[in-house]
């Protein structure tokens, strides 16, 4: 599972889940594949770009919110076969995934919207930073005193 937090834009937002779950990735990775994934910010929508190369996404592809969290889920079944000089040779890639985002309390399902192009997955949560914008306090030179007096 990995868990993305989509206010937290300055840190690699993968940074966390490798660290923690990696040595687990291994035992994974033999039975299913992981897709690589991005999270970019547009205006306050956040963008869930995940690769998904071969997939037919309205059957191979779920996306859902569940327990405050983007969860993409699918299967992966690819099977070739090819008969060259008397010999068959068959090749067989398989595999489930599921990408785990976590997201602002204020998201429901109706802020997500999902489109496939080229391999690509989209989910765009709109409003993800919404209510996200720094707040500047303006700081002015004087004594530490005078600043707890005035606080009185």
């Amino acid at each position: 599972m990995t868990t993305l937090n989509l206010r937290n834009t300055w840190l690699s937002p993968f940074a966390e889940f490798d660290a923690r779950f990696r040595p687990l990735a291994n035992d994974v990775a033999r039975v299913g594949f992981t897709p690589a994934a991005e999270v970019n910010r547009d205006g306050e929508d956040a963008l869930v770009s995940v690769e998904l190369p071969g997939l037919d996404p309205e059957q191979d592809v779920t996306v859902e919110v569940e327990g405050g969290a983007l969860v993409i889920r699918g299967e992966r079944r690819d099977e070739r076969a090819d008969e060259r000089g008397g010999r068959r040779i068959r090749e067989v890639r398989y595999g489930s995934f599921r990408r785990t985002f976590s997201l602002p309390a204020h998201i429901t399902g109706d802020d997500l919207t999902a489109t496939y192009d080229k391999g690509v997955l989209t989910v765009r949560v709109t409003g993800a930073y919404r209510g996200s914008t720094a707040h500047r306090v303006p700081v002015t030179a004087g004594t530490a005193t005078a600043a707890v007096e005035g606080a009185k």
